[in-house]
C-alpha cells in the first residue's frame, strides 16, 4: 500500500520540510514539523535558511511553534536550527511571539548550538537564550511529557557524532519512532515493535549500492530500511534522507523497491507534503 498526500484537515499531522541527505541540491535537507492543530513541534532544522522558506511555503505559523528537537551536529540538520533560534529571537524582540521556545537535544549538539549562537547572534538575541529561549539537554533513555505527548529520547549509538532519536506517543496512543539519520540499532529497536510510524533514512535504492556506497556513511538502502520495518511489524514506513539523482522518479522507484520487502503502508514524501498521522 502506498502513502498519499493528504489534505491539511487532521488534528495530527506531519509537515515534511525536506527529504534530502546532506549534499543534495534538488531537495531541502531532511526535517519535519509535527502539528496537533494548535501548536507545532520542529524536528531538526534543515541545512540553513531553507527552513524559513519552508515555513513560508507551507504557511506554518512561527508563533505556534514552542518546541523543537535537534538530533545531532551535522550541517544538514544543525545549521537551519541556528536560523530558527535567530528568527524566534527576532519575533520575541518585536513583540510578535508569546511564550517561550524549548529546544531539546543531547549535551554535545546543544553546546555547539550555543557556541555558534555566541559567535553570530546579536547580543539582544543572545540575551534571550536562558530566559525566553531554552536549550534543554536530554539524556539517553530519558522519558518526558512535553507538547501533550510522551517522549523517550535515546542515543542511537552513532560513531560519527553523538546523535539522539526519540520514541513519541500521542494522546490517542499513536506511536512514532524517529531514529535519527542512521540505521536503527539494537538500542533503538526496542521501540520499533508494532510501531505505528517509523521515520527511516534510505540513502539510495539497493540496485545503486555500488554507486553510492551508503555503508561508508552509516546509511541504508531502501531494501534494508524496508526489511527492518517488516521485521518489527511497523504499520507505516516513511522513507527520507535520500539522494537526489532519482529526482522526479523517487516516489515510484522507492515505493516499488520497498514493497518487495515490506507489506505495510509505504510513504515516500516530497518536500512540502503534509501527512495525516
Amino acid at each position: 500500500m502506498t502513502g498519499k498526500k493528504t489534505e491539511n484537515t487532521s488534528e495530527k499531522r506531519m509537515h515534511i520540510l525536506g527529504t534530502g541527505t546532506a549534499t543534495v541540491s534538488k531537495y531541502v535537507n531532511t526535517a519535519c514539523v509535527f502539528d496537533d492543530g494548535e501548536s507545532l513541534f520542529l524536528v531538526d532544522g534543515t541545512g540553513g535558511s531553507d527552513v524559513l522558506r519552508c515555513f513560508d511555503a507551507m504557511n506554518l505559523d512561527w508563533s505556534k511553534m514552542h518546541y523543537g528537537f535537534l538530533s545531532h551536529e551535522h550541517t544538514d540538520h544543525f545549521l537551519g536550527m541556528i536560523w530558527v533560534l535567530r528568527n524566534i529571537g527576532e519575533l520575541i524582540i518585536n513583540d510578535a511571539y508569546e511564550g517561550d521556545f524549548y529546544l531539546y537535544g543531547n549535551d554535545v549538539v546543544l553546546d555547539k548550538a550555543y557556541k555558534v549562537c555566541q559567535m553570530i547572534i546579536k547580543p539582544q538575541g543572545m540575551a534571550l537564550i536562558g530566559t525566553r529561549i531554552h536549550l534543554v539537554v536530554v539524556e539517553d533513555m530519558e522519558e518526558m511529557d512535553l507538547w501533550n505527548c510522551h517522549f523517550t529520547f535515546f542515543d542511537i549509538g552513532s560513531t560519527k557524532a553523538k546523535q539522539f532519536g526519540f520514541h513519541m506517543v500521542w494522546p490517542d496512543g499513536t506511536r512514532l519512532v524517529f531514529p535519527g539519520d542512521e540505521p536503527v540499532t539494537e538500542h533503538g529497536e526496542q521501540f520499533c515493535g508494532d510501531a505505528d510510524w517509523l521515520l527511516s533514512e534510505a540513502f539510495c535504492l539497493d540496485r545503486d549500492r555500488a554507486i553510492y556506497r551508503p555503508e561508508r556513511y552509516h546509511h541504508l538502502t531502501v531494501k534494508e530500511s524496508s526489511m527492518m520495518a517488516q521485521k518489527h511489524h511497523v504499520k507505516n514506513l516513511l522513507l527520507w534522507h535520500t539522494e537526489d539523482d532519482t529526482f522526479g522518479q523517487r516516489k515510484k522507484l522507492y515505493t516499488e523497491e520497498a514493497s518487495r520487502y515490506y507489506d505495510g503502508n509505504i510513504w515516500v514524501p516530497d518536500d512540502w507534503e503534509t501527512i495525516s498521522l
